[in-house]
């Protein structure tokens, strides 16, 4: 998969941090096992040496992701991670038409190791993600998501236990969005398969605000990637 130039992710850059916006389908660090393949980090080094990322976005996430040019940046924001000082909002498209009015989800995570979370309130760490949904549409809901935790698969698994699977989410029965089930009279041509709009989950890091090292705020705006743009105007178009 080609990937783009590295400078035009590039949301904001001073001395000490980048933020770019990741597009999807590209891993945030190496992959367990090593497979060689391109990610944020490799790209990131390439542009400055020694650039370390400092959190994760799943593979098939789009979005700001904060990354060091130096090891007091990397301290800098591994902080303000680690004591919950990172303001993060996502927004996703889930399944079905539903109503979040500042829903807290206080629910442990699991991490069972490859890849695979599930809710444990014996075992699992506490996880929590504020949830308000942003529109409404005939079949769908644009929601947004606030983590407070950091746990691997948090907002996926969380709205999962809502009946509000994010759309194309297939490990949690997430179900991919077709054309032909919101726009009326779509026909394909004879022996045609339909392509989903999206051919990932719609889970888009679309805002952040931490802390540089002069301590003032650096505010981000990730603008949606293409295919998650396209969703919306294709639900705002047919299933408003």
């Amino acid at each position: 998969m080609k990937f783009p130039n590295f400078k035009d992710l590039i949301l904001f850059e001073d001395n000490d941090f980048i933020v770019i916006n990741k597009p999807p389908f590209l891993a945030s660090l190496d992959e367990r096992g090593g497979s060689g393949e391109t990610n944020v980090l490799r790209l990131a080094k390439q542009y400055s040496d020694d650039a370390q990322v400092c959190h994760r976005l799943d593979k098939e996430t789009s979005g700001a992701l904060i990354i060091a040019k130096n090891p007091e940046g990397y301290r800098h924001a591994s902080m303000q991670f680690e004591r919950r000082k990172v303001n993060k909002t996502y927004h996703a498209v889930v399944d079905g038409h539903v109503i979040f009015d500042q829903l807290t989800v206080d629910l442990p995570i699991l991490n069972d190791g490859n890849k695979n979370v599930t809710i444990d309130r014996a075992e699992g760490k506490r996880a929590e993600t504020i949830f308000d949904s942003l529109k409404y549409y005939k079949h769908y809901t644009l929601v947004e998501c606030k983590p407070i935790t950091g746990r691997m698969h948090q907002i996926r698994i969380h709205l999962a236990t809502q009946r509000a699977a994010i759309v194309g989410d297939d490990m949690y029965k997430g179900k991919p969005v077709f054309l032909s089930s919101i726009k009326r009279g779509y026909k394909l041509t004879k022996g045609e398969e339909e392509q989903p709009i999206m051919k990932r989950f719609a889970l888009h890091a679309r805002h952040l605000v931490f802390k540089g090292l002069d301590d003032k705020d650096i505010v981000i705006d990730a603008p949606y990637p293409k295919d998650f743009a396209t969703l919306i105007k294709l639900l705002d178009k047919f299933d408003a």
